[in-house]
């Protein structure tokens, strides 16, 4: 399988093109804008979404589902949210075509407007509160824990397969609660349910934090985010978790009757991811070689590639590896995680014994695809009761006894969950710098994310933009609070913040 993969070093944003294509993970629909995500690529999403949805429920949500198109109305009640996307949300007109005269072919129907504009889903707050304002009567109906797995059309105009298109899929949840604490618990509980899944599920290392004013969710009142670094030193928001305060109630005129039989405005929040997680697996893990998958997300967890010039031999060669399928098929990769446990997940084998490609093809295509493991055995190896492995995380080879290949598999797959964790978090740490003047901060935010302290003003944190194209990624929870001075405006700070370069 020949593969030609722009080298990282080279054109880092050009490998990420090449990648995509070659390991055949995605591509651009006829519909302008649009995505098409193939079944290799879908199935990481699946595994995301699977192991997501089983730490919301564990946390006390539930699935709904709303409608993809709301009444153009709704939004004029929170116009300040809608703003920020105001320009990328696709209006509905007409409900009906019908075939024009003199050959224009299929036009639409003039008589068909709709007598009220939809538009189509950009994000589900305005119709779910609709909703809420029906269903919450007494504080007895609090919390309400709604998550939601849906697409969302948002008309970007500048497209990245993962990174940006005019539709995607994610999952958004709103909450409803009876005090302002309880929301902003919820708003922080949520921080570390995410924060768990990237860590030991996608082996990403990141920073907790909190946005600045300027940088928040519009109408929350907080939004708390994580930052990972990709390979380019750069940042990449992928989620955030919102306290909304009373303003979508206030909005939408949500009230409950509280223990005091009083009348309340609730407290809301509200969170969510989407697709562009799997751009933070790609920018993470990879290599020029291809993709690294963490097994706890990877679509195949081994592949066994038998050598053989016969049919017989071949089917010598899989009758002898049967027992360890068996037993891999009885057995589970466990991932430890705070909020599920022991989350455990079947083996995923598959045998490659398409006699139409050669085993040098079929190495590098699974190279590219970044399946963890690879079992090569051909007549010589059975002969001498032995396989030959190979592990994708550090591109290593040994060889194994037969009798062995079942405990070294699980061992394997487990020390790469771990050491791409390690590795990127390594890599984090290795590009992550403190800086007190202006220059230092020009100087080191080309590398990595830079502490630094910020007076806490709007024009400070714009200057930098401006100049250096770095923004306030976060005010991070496990970094010392100790005050300083601005290195922009030499103003007293009271702590740092974290700058980075982002997409």
């Amino acid at each position: 399988m020949a593969t030609k993969l722009t080298p990282r070093a080279e054109d880092y944003s050009q490998r990420y093109n090449d990648l995509v294509k070659n390991a055949d993970l995605a591509e651009n629909s006829s519909v302008r804008w649009c995505m098409v995500i193939k079944p290799y690529w879908y199935a990481i999403w699946e595994n995301i979404r699977d192991v997501l949805d089983a730490m919301f429920k564990a946390t006390g949500h539930q699935n709904a589902y709303f409608p993809l198109f709301i009444p153009k109305s709704f939004f004029s009640k929170e116009a300040s949210h809608v703003e920020g996307f105001a320009k990328e949300c696709a209006v509905v007109t007409h409900y009906r075509l019908k075939n024009g005269e003199n050959g224009e072919g299929i036009i639409v129907d003039p008589d068909a407007k709709l007598e009220e504009e939809l538009i189509v889903r950009p994000t589900s707050e305005t119709i779910i509160w609709d909703s809420y304002r029906n269903w919450i009567k007494s504080h007895r109906d609090l919390p309400l824990l709604i998550n939601q797995w849906a697409n969302v059309v948002r008309w970007e105009m500048r497209t990245r397969l993962f990174l940006r298109s005019a539709e995607f899929l994610w999952q958004e949840w709103h909450t409803a609660h009876a005090t302002a604490e309880e929301a902003d618990e919820e708003a922080r509980r949520m921080l570390n349910v995410y924060s768990d899944f990237v860590r030991n599920f996608m082996a990403i290392f990141h920073y907790k934090g909190e946005k600045p004013e300027h940088e928040k969710f519009a109408w929350a009142v907080k939004t708390y985010t994580f930052e990972p670094m990709m390979q380019d030193f750069k940042a990449l928001q992928a989620w955030t978790s919102h306290n909304l305060g009373q303003n979508f109630a206030k909005a939408f005129d949500v009230k409950f009757t509280n223990k005091n039989n009083e009348l309340e405005y609730v407290y809301a929040t509200s969170w969510g991811v989407s697709t562009r997680l799997m751009w933070w697996l790609i920018m993470s893990h990879s290599d020029d070689n291809g993709l690294v998958l963490p097994p706890a997300l990877a679509p195949i967890h081994v592949v066994i590639i038998p050598i053989a010039k016969t049919e017989e031999d071949q089917k010598e060669i899989l009758n002898a590896l049967a027992p360890t399928l068996d037993e891999l098929k009885k057995s589970k990769l466990t991932i430890n995680s705070e909020f599920l446990w022991e989350y455990n997940i079947p083996y995923k084998v598959k045998i490659d014994d398409d006699n139409q490609k050669t085993p040098g093809w079929k190495f590098n295509e699974r190279e590219l695809k970044g399946v963890p493991v690879r079992i090569a055995i051909g007549k010589r190896d059975l002969d001498q009761g032995q396989v030959e492995i190979f592990r994708r995380d550090t591109m290593e080879k040994q060889f194994v006894k037969l009798e062995d290949l079942t405990n070294e598999i699980k061992k394997i797959l487990k020390e790469i969950q771990e050491n791409l964790y390690i590795k990127h978090m390594n890599f984090t740490k290795e590009h992550t710098y403190t800086a007190d003047t202006y220059e230092e901060l020009k100087e080191k935010v080309e590398k990595g994310f830079v502490l630094a302290h910020w007076d806490w003003t709007k024009e400070t944190a714009m200057k930098v933009q401006d100049e250096l194209k770095a923004t306030i990624r976060c005010l991070p929870f496990d970094w010392e609070i100790k005050e300083g001075i601005d290195p922009v405006s030499w103003k007293p700070s009271a702590r740092r913040v974290i700058y980075a370069k982002s997409y």
